[in-house]
């Protein structure tokens, strides 16, 4: 019997698909290091780094929506569809497009999902899109595979799966498993770590002890010695002590560098950012500097291959499954534009612009575009740059004539 019933407590986890109410939350084997919050994991440096550095890189990207033609894969960008003039003005009545995003990334990122109510005109089109808090929403699958959405305000709502745009991280497909509750061991450590450096630096970076005395001392003389000796382990720092009578101080806490807390808390950063995705450098952990390629350049782009691409292709399909419609879906596609965050220097982006345009791939006009310039006239033709002609067909150049002469005078 236990180990049917040790199988069914695995099936049964935040993994498992099943009618009813979903949680994201896992089980746990051990009480951890210390209570872990949503508050209390942001005060660690290293979660707060990690969750920041994603949300204000997805959030900071412009969004756009385009229409397909899939017969020759061409792009139309659509500056007049409702979503367009949404996602570039004020998505609800208190938020810019930046701050609606790094609402809804950093509850991704920390608890797995992030929801906003949906709120149409009455054509049907979108005109406003509300930020949910993630732990105050409960995600019910009923019996005909539908999502209820109940949200706890001051009042109790309903919603209908339509009118929720629900974003999910890893899970069963209803719901995404939360980061913040399956690094709640790691965190907790961290937290406890930095705990134990506060009450050290607080208490003047004085350890505990014991005062021994070879003697049995009366109860008035037990708290007259305490009292005396009350600044010995915490209080005044420049007061002199004097052990009488044969006391010895006796050290009772680990110092610092017995428990390695410094390694400890570098460990921290490692395995934190390690949950989150990150680079440990990218969160100012300079031990990992050399970890990724040869240099912070490789670092980056590798990070937002591995990293955060795949956040946004999530957010750009489930945009097009549930912000636009069936018919919209068939030729139309919602994309964040990736390469303003691979933007190059000013001499590259004017070198590649050069090659575009001698190699007929871009118009003059279109690079100038590129660098905010006004179009100019003959600017929207494709140019060649033709440099490899044969010999015999160079001005005063005769083939014998060349074919005579030494190598070095050839070249």
């Amino acid at each position: 019997m236990a180990f049917w019933s040790n199988l069914l407590s695995l099936v049964s986890g935040a993994g498992y698909r099943k009618e009813g109410i979903q949680d994201g939350t896992p089980s746990y084997s051990t009480p951890a290091a210390s209570a872990v919050s949503l508050d209390s994991a942001l005060q660690l440096s290293a979660v707060w780094a990690a969750v920041n550095l994603i949300t204000n890189s997805v959030a900071s990207l412009p969004l756009h929506v385009y229409k397909v033609d899939h017969k020759t894969g061409t792009k139309t960008l659509m500056r007049e569809h409702p979503l367009s003039i949404l996602f570039n003005g004020k998505v609800n009545r208190w938020q810019t497009r930046q701050e609606f995003f790094e609402t809804m990334i950093y509850q991704l990122v920390l608890l797995g999902n992030s929801y906003a109510a949906i709120q149409r005109n009455t054509k049907g089109q979108i005109i406003s899109l509300v930020p949910l808090m993630t732990p105050q929403m409960k995600v019910e699958l009923q019996k005909s595979g539908a999502l209820q959405y109940e949200y706890q305000d001051t009042n109790l709502k309903v919603y209908a799966q339509e009118s929720i745009w629900h974003n999910k991280l890893l899970g069963n497909g209803t719901i995404g498993l939360s980061p913040l509750a399956h690094a709640r061991n790691s965190i907790g450590i961290g937290q406890a770590a930095e705990t134990s450096v506060t009450n050290i630096y607080s208490n003047g970076g004085k350890p505990s002890g014991v005062l021994m005395i070879d003697k049995v001392i009366s109860k008035d003389q037990r708290a007259k010695i305490k009292e005396n000796f009350a600044d010995l382990a915490s209080g005044n720092e420049n007061r002199l002590f004097v052990l009488e009578a044969g006391m010895k101080y006796e050290q009772v806490s680990l110092s610092p560098q017995d428990i390695e807390l410094l390694q400890s808390r570098r460990f921290q950063v490692e395995d934190i950012a390690r949950f989150f995705g990150v680079p440990s450098v990218l969160i100012n952990d300079m031990n990992a500097a050399t970890a990724w390629g040869s240099g912070i350049e490789q670092i980056v782009l590798g990070w937002f291959k591995l990293g955060l691409r795949p956040y946004l292709r999530r957010l750009e399909d489930s945009m097009k499954c549930w912000l636009l419609t069936t018919l919209e879906q068939q030729t139309m596609e919602m994309r964040f534009d990736f390469d303003a965050l691979l933007e190059a220097s000013e001499g590259d982006k004017i070198k590649g612009g050069k090659e575009a345009v001698q190699g007929g791939i871009k118009t003059p006009n279109e690079v100038r575009k590129k660098f905010g310039d006004a179009p100019l006239a003959g600017g929207d033709e494709l140019y060649m740059q033709q440099q490899m002609v044969p010999l015999s067909q160079l001005p005063n150049v005769q083939r014998g004539a060349v074919d005579n002469k030494p190598q070095e005078e050839i070249v």
